[in-house]
């Protein structure tokens, strides 16, 4: 059916055409905003205003995002971005990831909705991670273990995990962007950015790969341990973990030296 044919129809009708057309919808967009805005009806007028409404905001993501590349794109250099998730945790481990994006002047290659990962819904954070993966120049993914934060501390782990994610990617970055603070011991060019995730394209992508594998694993140790709800706290302090410590006790992927004040 055509577009003089189905504006003919009821709005239910031009509703329905647009979600199973959308694609073909979304190559003449402006045309059909027009269209359906100049139609007397009011409830076709609203679906305009809808489309209208959709365009004006991923124009306004397109505008956010790019703006996250060009302060990569600005330096100049093979940037690596880096972020860690699980510093606070009672249980797991703590993960890093870093990641290398492709840059050109011309954004043919920008991921749209990155951003820090907290501000991104789980189901969303999974499809950017896998499409992260797939178009970065290089990523990895590295972890220590609560023994290894038990035995060394979380304040020299958390760093290792930075410093091991950057030793293990394939293409050998010239400049390290770290989320909040600059990496200890790190002895490459290593620039700090606070609240990074939201600045920096490779380090947004980086919270997102370290947030969805922590919780991944999270949620395959929550089988082995039900009752802790490992699968919805990730291993923080919920009243729910809190209580099955009490009842139950500490599991072997607990960090016992951060429940010296749960455990007495």
């Amino acid at each position: 059916m055509s577009k003089p044919e189905i504006l003919k129809e009821s709005a239910a009708a031009i509703k329905k055409y647009i979600k199973d057309h959308a694609d073909l919808v979304l190559e003449s967009r402006e045309e059909w905003i027009s269209a359906l805005l100049e139609d007397h009806r009011k409830a076709v007028q609203g679906i305009g205003q809808s489309l209208k409404k959709s365009k004006e905001a991923e124009e306004k993501e397109i505008l956010r995002v790019k703006a996250l590349y060009q302060h990569d794109l600005s330096y100049g250099k093979i940037v690596c971005g880096v972020d860690e998730v699980g510093r606070g945790p009672l249980a797991g481990p703590i993960v890093a990831a870093a990641v290398i994006l492709p840059m050109d002047d011309r954004f043919t290659e920008m991921i749209l909705g990155i951003d820090d990962s907290k501000k991104i819904s789980k189901k969303n954070r999974e499809i950017l991670a896998e499409m992260i993966k797939e178009k970065a120049l290089s990523y990895s993914v590295y972890e220590m273990s609560n023994l290894d934060i038990d035995r060394l501390g979380i304040s020299y782990c958390n760093h290792e995990v930075f410093r091991g994610a950057v030793r293990t990617l394939t293409v050998t970055p010239e400049l390290v962007l770290s989320d909040g603070y600059k990496i200890k011991d790190y002895l490459g060019e290593n620039i700090a950015l606070v609240k990074g995730d939201t600045i920096s394209a490779s380090i947004a992508c980086a919270s997102i790969i370290a947030k969805v594998h922590r919780d991944r694993l999270m949620e395959n140790y929550a089988l082995y341990y039900p009752q802790y709800g490992f699968e919805h706290n990730a291993g923080y302090g919920s009243k729910d973990h809190l209580e099955a410590l009490q009842e139950i006790g500490a599991t072997p992927i607990h960090r016992i030296s951060f429940l010296s004040n749960i455990l007495k």
